[in-house]
């Protein structure tokens, strides 16, 4: 049972998340050679304070969206 997660910053839409399931499911269920039915998302907001790379916060050093 496929299992995807995706992490990203907040501001995406409803219909942003409905095309990706739509649109990776029936790949992931090929690739992985699964029924589509198996396969669950979770989609997570992480707001930038809380997320960092090369020793600062993602809300230190970018100021655009996404």
């Amino acid at each position: 049972m496929p299992f995807v997660r995706i992490d990203w910053f907040p501001g995406r839409t409803l219909e942003q998340k409905r095309e990706l399931v739509d649109v990776l499911t029936p790949q992931i269920a090929r690739i992985a050679e699964c029924k589509p039915e198996t396969i669950q998302f979770i989609f997570t907001d992480v707001e930038r304070e809380n997320w960092g790379r090369n020793g600062k916060l993602f809300t230190d050093f970018y100021e655009y969206d996404n």
